[in-house]
């Protein structure tokens, strides 16, 4: 068991039962051209967090602690896309429709690809999610049972919508949860602040913030 200073109150971490997951750090979400971008939004803000979700990468993978990515995607024939979720808003490109970097938020396609500098390696774990929750319709949670994880450290994008949301899904479940605060950012700065506050609020009722330097050096320490 390992101190890691945190917000509200430090997180003890148990390393036998911790893994990071990556949230949706994908080309439709970080560069030009992609689905966050034709939503008319600043995609620089997410290609910012890269290095320290890759240094944040990094050091579970020397730890020997698994990491699992998850991306936001749906099957090609969409069949698992909800016209509620497609029809929604006036965006310049549709899900499924055909973009810059390929049919958008469809599995297979290039700009679905997570970015290649936090690309997963072999043995690593890619949860392709239909929804904002990493657990809705996915294996994840019979995934983190059969691995004995009880404790989860979450970086990646948006923090308001699938970082947190996921963060919840965990939280009920029985997880505890811990927010890299650097490795992770919204295409709204208010937003981001307004999601860690809710999180940590009154006693950790989500979970817990850290600072990526706090957790690395915790992984080091135990």
């Amino acid at each position: 068991m390992v101190e890691i200073p945190a917000q509200p109150f430090s997180f003890n971490a148990n390393k036998s039962q911790l893994a990071l997951i990556v949230i949706d750090m994908q080309r439709d979400f970080a560069e030009p051209g992609g689905f966050g971008a034709s939503l008319g939004n600043d995609v620089s803000r997410i290609t910012k967090i890269v290095p320290d979700v890759k240094r944040l990468i990094s050091g579970f993978r020397s730890a020997g602690l698994p990491v699992i990515h998850t991306m936001e995607c749906h099957r090609p024939d969409l069949s698992d896309l909800p016209p509620a979720k497609r029809d929604r808003g006036s965006p310049a490109i549709r899900i499924g429709e055909l973009g810059p970097m390929g049919r958008v938020l469809v599995a297979g396609e290039p700009g679905t690809a997570i970015l290649p500098e936090l690309a997963p390696v072999d043995g690593e774990i890619v949860i392709e999610k239909p929804g904002k929750g990493a657990f809705y319709a996915t294996p994840l949670g019979d995934i983190l049972q059969a691995k004995g994880i009880t404790q989860l450290i979450f970086a990646g994008v948006t923090t308001e919508v699938c970082v947190q949301t996921t963060m919840r899904e965990a939280n009920d479940r029985g997880y505890e949860c811990l927010l890299a605060e650097e490795a992770t950012e919204s295409y709204f700065p208010e937003f981001k602040k307004a999601a860690i506050d809710m999180i940590r609020a009154q006693g950790a009722i989500v979970g817990w913030s850290a600072h990526v330097d706090d957790i690395l050096k915790g992984l080091t320490d135990a």
